[in-house]
């Protein structure tokens, strides 16, 4: 069994005085998909944040010595009128067009050098779409060789469709570099399709385990205040 590539100890966030994450345990295997999920306001965002160390915390966050990790935030904005493109932006953290290609060949962008050279890497970064965006920011992530990838809502705003891609990408991703991938969202049928590991949080640990057991129909109900997740869940 993979040892804890990070363990959380009564963790506890305060923000103004309140209470945002209260008394939080969990651990994270190595080489594992985990889902954080919680309805807004829960602190998923705020739990990134602590773990990432930008914010004061109480409590242990241990992270296994060998932990190199990359984080996408959020809905990224881009301005369309941006003068920057794919490459320039890759190049902000590689000086290898080696690296480059590789992790475009790995996000689902096909094609030789040619190709991705005038048809991708030419490309202003406003000009892509949603799920272009997304990919991009992925590859992006993986130049540094992390072995820990952390994703919040990585396909915010993108359609179903997109979704699906992303996080097929994802798992490829996961299962070629054996990365531990830590992501947040609100779809309870990608955290089943996924995730190993399902962390509920409403500002405290709601429930955590394999997602078949943890996500009972009484737990989305307290998570999320009503039942039609759990159908949507298994459609």
């Amino acid at each position: 069994m993979n040892d804890p590539i990070l363990k959380v100890n009564k963790l506890n966030v305060k923000f103004n005085g309140t209470n945002v994450i209260r008394d939080l345990n969990f651990e994270i295997k190595k080489g594992t998909m985990s889902a954080i999920v919680g309805p807004n306001g829960a602190g998923k965002t705020v739990l990134f944040r602590a773990l990432l160390g930008l914010i004061d915390y109480k409590g242990e966050i241990s992270w296994q010595k060998d932990a190199k990790i990359s984080y996408v935030p959020q809905r990224l904005t881009i301005e369309r009128d941006l003068p920057l493109s794919v490459y320039e932006f890759f190049k902000f953290k590689t000086s290898s067009d080696e690296k480059i290609y590789d992790v475009l060949e790995a996000v689902g962008f096909k094609g030789d050098e040619h190709h991705l050279k005038h048809h991708v890497l030419s490309s202003l970064l406003g000009t892509l779409s949603g799920g272009e965006l997304q990919r991009i920011l992925i590859g992006w992530s993986m130049l540094g060789e992390p072995n820990v990838l952390l994703f919040d809502e990585p396909t915010s705003g993108i359609d179903i469709g997109g979704e699906e891609t992303i996080y097929h990408f994802l798992h490829e991703l996961h299962k070629k570099y054996d990365l531990t991938i830590v992501f947040i969202t609100h779809d309870i049928h990608i955290v089943y399709e996924y995730a190993d590991l399902v962390i509920c949080l409403n500002k405290t640990m709601i429930c955590s385990g394999q997602p078949q057991q943890a996500l009972s129909p009484e737990i989305l109900v307290k998570l999320f205040g009503h039942s039609g997740v759990y159908a949507h869940a298994h459609k």
